[in-house]
């Protein structure tokens, strides 16, 4: 029997069954799964099938309309497999970057205490408090992996400025794509990884248009059975750019054996602390302006003993409340979350508006504004 976020999920997912995405590939969506709904991270996971030749396909973020957070039915799109080095084929990325040609990020954190040598969109060096950051999510091309991957980038790119000038209150908004760049598949590909990366050109064409638009890029990371730090090396000529961060999504970092779809992933606060610590040492190395680490989490089980996050010098940590539902469901998931996050962590609220108006209207930006403590980053999908 389908768990009840199985079941509200199910009029966006059929949808999908007819209609065409990247590649030309048709692609279905088989809903199935039961278990306990107290633990999202267990076996319980619904499954994604793919018809149709080709690899190019992945389960959707879970969802969640309470703090209990039933396991959700995933989506699937299409994607391509990235088989050069990361070094050469972001070349471009890496040469105008104002540290082309620094050391670049290490464990070990800072390695300088120069000031940075480059500034935000619209100037200064620090996300927070200066700026409430509001945006969209998506990958080109699949709307049902967000909004941002519908149609023209510079129209998605208007309506985040006019979105996010309505959550100002009192702070400069900060316009954000938040583009998935490692994408989650239901099947282990060529490398057994059960993830692909899209094409460095895409994030190209994406970081263009954030900055025509004095925006910041945050690549989204969905790792399968890949290491995150991986995949944040991977990555890291984008992210020595002034204006490119990270999103990570731990619900779909699963372990040997494990297949994202059917069980939800998890990660420590020590691991999410490791990333920190790493992208501090890019941005001390690059002489950057602040950079922004973020985690989507939609159930506490997700994060395990988020205290093993730390602060670290350079970096604006943000936790996404990824919480599906009426506006009470996802105040309660909200509140949750953030009793359990540290304090150092800045707080997030994610809108999706098609399985949130499923069961109730979207939250208006009063009501999100109205939220304690109040969001510094909110994300539509």
């Amino acid at each position: 029997m389908p768990h009840p976020r199985t079941a509200a999920r199910m009029p966006s997912a059929h949808r999908l069954l007819a209609r065409p995405v990247l590649g030309g590939l048709t692609l279905a969506l088989l809903l199935a799964g039961c278990g306990n709904p107290s633990d999202p991270s267990g076996t319980s996971r619904p499954s994604a099938e793919k018809s149709g030749p080709g690899s190019g396909w992945l389960p959707t973020r879970p969802s969640t309309g309470s703090p209990t957070g039933d396991p959700a039915s995933p989506s699937i799109a299409s994607t391509s497999i990235v088989t050069t080095d990361p070094s050469s084929a972001a070349a471009a990325a890496a040469a105008d970057s104002p540290g082309s040609g620094a050391a670049t990020g290490a464990l070990g954190g800072q390695t300088t205490s120069q000031s940075p040598a480059s500034t935000l969109p619209g100037g200064g060096t620090r996300i927070f408090p200066d700026h409430r950051l509001v945006g969209y999510s998506g990958y080109p091309g699949s709307p049902a992996l967000g909004r941002l991957g519908v149609g023209n980038l510079d129209d998605r790119a208007a309506e985040i400025t006019t979105l996010a000038g309505q959550y100002a209150a009192g702070r400069r908004p900060l316009p954000v794509f938040e583009l998935i760049a490692t994408v989650v598949h239901a099947k282990p590909g060529p490398d057994g990884l059960y993830r692909t990366r899209i094409d460095q050109e895409v994030v190209r064409r994406h970081l263009d248009a954030a900055r025509r638009h004095g925006a910041i890029l945050l690549l989204n990371i969905q790792p399968g059975r890949a290491a995150f730090l991986d995949e944040v090396k991977f990555w890291e000529p984008w992210l020595r750019e002034p204006d490119v961060g990270l999103a990570l999504d731990p619900e779909w970092a699963v372990k040997a054996g494990q297949v994202p779809g059917k069980v939800f992933g998890r990660m420590t606060g020590a691991e999410l602390d490791a990333i920190a610590a790493y992208v501090a040492g890019i941005v001390a190395a690059n002489r950057l302006p602040e950079k922004v680490v973020l985690y989507h989490q939609l159930h506490t089980s997700i994060v395990r003993e988020p205290a093993g996050l730390r602060p670290h010098p350079g970096v604006a940590l943000v936790v996404s409340v990824d919480g599906i539902g009426t506006p009470g469901q996802k105040t309660a998931t909200w509140r949750s979350i953030v009793a359990v996050t540290p304090e150092h962590v800045h707080k997030g609220f994610k809108l999706f508006y098609d399985e949130d108006t499923a069961t109730g209207p979207l939250m208006t930006p009063t009501q999100v504004l109205g939220l304690t403590p109040q969001p510094e980053y909110v994300l539509y999908e």
